[in-house]
């Protein structure tokens, strides 16, 4: 075999995983001042270098226990979004977390895909 053939073959897995990143980035302070509507603003930036990604098909949402809340771009950025959402009239903290679905160009038609980020916690102060 010649020295060529086994680099191809030994960097392989190199071409074919580990390139394609897509990641969520939270953009929401951990505290906000209570609000009397119960209302606060989360954000995030997506990120993601996957040449196959189909950046209009973006759907943001924010997930509040079982509830699902669309987020709108950031007016005047890129890859930025933002949604109001609802806190516990009453409570201190809650969890949120982001889910972004997507598709991606496949053959022969393009597929779904999605991006789940960790859990978050805001701090809601009097």
């Amino acid at each position: 075999m010649s020295i060529l053939r086994v680099l191809s073959v030994l960097s392989l897995p190199l071409l074919l995983g580990g390139c394609i990143s897509n990641s969520v980035v939270n953009l929401t302070p951990r505290q906000a001042v209570r609000t009397p509507d119960n209302l606060y603003l989360v954000e995030a930036r997506w990120k993601s270098n996957e040449q196959a990604l189909r950046p209009d098909s973006l759907e943001p949402k924010v997930m509040i226990g079982t509830q699902f809340y669309p987020m709108e771009r950031t007016p005047n950025t890129k890859n930025r979004w933002e949604a109001l959402v609802p806190g516990p009239a009453d409570a201190r903290f809650f969890n949120y977390r982001f889910k972004f679905d997507y598709l991606y160009n496949a053959i022969p038609i393009p597929r779904r895909d999605s991006k789940l980020s960790p859990t978050y916690q805001l701090e809601i102060v009097d």
